[in-house]
């Protein structure tokens, strides 16, 4: 009997170390994760990133590259604006790229090391790796889900919840909510490969700025004044009317300098001798395709310069923040102009004071500025200044901002900024 008893009691051991091996704690994960972190040579990643900081939920696609050690590639698009911006890092610094307004900005920095961002692997294990009081469950889809504090730029973003795949440790989900539990950034992970093999070139700032143009606006259309939106029907119409004055142009000029050069081409061969015939119809043609190409070029080029113009005459409509810090309200308003752009300068004074400039830019690029990038949610800023004074710059459906303040935290730009997006202008 006893004999019996200990076999029992062997048996129920085993089976419980058993069943316990498919089970993994907190720790157990954690060591994992820190594993997986040092071991990692690249992945790609892509999702969606949607925000709730605004009036109306923004959503964003997302798509990150990294490969060890130092270079990243980190892309977000909104089909509704039709805006694409790429952040780069590789051994020439940091970038942050705007294709369609062919703008780049280019820093020496140590981001992302210094600054985490929703959307990057490395942001989210060191994230609960740090955390000590970090909470573990497991999902109902058998994801690891962590619960730890979120550690970004903006101070509002206080807790966040984890998804990760059980075997692979990909994300899968990640949820950013506020101090009071609201949820203010939803990222859904729809594909993350580890060991992505990239082009030799992926990482360069020119192939990014190219390549990514092709895809983007071809130049920052201006605002209508009773929307403050993009006035996308007036440029496509513009460039509809230079397509079309462009191959009316070189029909016309085709058919017109064809027919004058054959008819003294004709001439001039019908007088020649024989043996020059042949020079006679060479020189007919060589006459049609050059006249038929200057004048084709002309034409396009006096056309696309007419619609350039039209589109960039269209009325600028203010946009104002829907935020402003307590204490604080508008001093005055007054058109200025920026090099050859129009702008407008809004002045705020009381608790705190900044002045706000709105401008629909011509095409330009700044190679080199030094400053740093500020995560606003629905797009990447850049501060740049030394000392006290500072400035905000970003862009937002087709409308180029710059706050500029002595003593307005960061937290309150971030705040002001992100009370522009998608409000209406006057």
């Amino acid at each position: 009997m006893r004999r019996i008893t200990w076999i029992v009691a062997i048996v129920m051991s085993v089976a419980l170390v058993l069943a316990g091996c498919g089970k993994k704690d907190a720790g157990s994960v954690v060591n994992d994760l820190d594993h997986v972190i040092n071991k990692l040579d690249s992945y790609q990643a892509v999702g969606t990133m949607v925000l709730h900081t605004g009036q109306q939920p923004q959503q964003y696609g997302v798509e990150v590259w990294y490969q060890k050690q130092n270079y990243y590639r980190i892309e977000l698009t909104n089909e509704q604006k039709d805006v694409r911006q790429i952040v780069l890092r590789n051994d020439d610094g940091v970038f942050v790229l705007t294709p369609h307004l062919n703008k780049s900005f280019r820093f020496q920095s140590d981001w992302p090391d210094n600054q985490g961002q929703v959307y990057l692997y490395q942001s989210l294990v060191r994230s609960i790796l740090s955390d000590k009081d970090r909470q573990f469950a497991k999902g109902e889809d058998g994801s690891y889900v962590f619960d730890v504090l979120a550690n970004y730029q903006n101070a509002s973003l206080a807790r966040q919840k984890i998804w990760m795949d059980a075997k692979t440790y990909a994300p899968k989900k990640v949820e950013v909510a506020d101090a009071n539990g609201n949820v203010l950034i939803h990222v859904e992970f729809s594909k993350f490969d580890f060991g992505k093999k990239f082009d030799s070139d992926s990482f360069d700032m020119q192939r990014n700025m190219t390549s990514s143009s092709l895809q983007s606006l071809p130049t920052m259309a201006p605002l209508d004044a009773s929307t403050g939106l993009m006035a996308g029907g007036a440029a496509k119409d513009s460039t509809a009317v230079a397509n079309d004055a462009s191959k009316g142009a070189t029909k016309d000029a085709s058919k017109d300098a064809a027919a004058g050069a054959a008819k003294d081409a004709t001439k001039d061969a019908s007088t020649a001798k024989d043996s020059k015939a042949t020079a006679a119809k060479d020189a007919t043609t060589n006459a049609t395709t050059n006249a038929t190409t200057n004048a084709a070029s002309s034409a396009t080029k006096d056309a696309t310069k007419a619609a350039a113009k039209d589109t960039h005459s269209a009325s600028f409509g203010v946009i104002e923040p829907m935020y402003l810090p307590n204490g604080v309200k508008r001093q005055d308003m007054k058109d200025i102009m920026l090099g050859e752009d129009k702008a407008v300068l809004l002045r705020y004074t009381g608790t705190y004071s900044f002045n706000l400039v709105e401008s629909n830019p011509t095409v330009e690029t700044v190679a080199v500025m030094p400053g740093t990038i500020l995560d606003l949610g629905f797009t990447l800023g850049v501060v740049t200044g030394e000392g006290d004074m500072k400035t905000l710059m970003w862009t937002d459906n087709g409308v180029e901002y710059r706050l500029s303040t002595a003593n307005l935290p960061q937290t309150d730009m971030i705040k002001v900024a992100q009370s522009m997006q998608d409000a209406s202008g006057k």
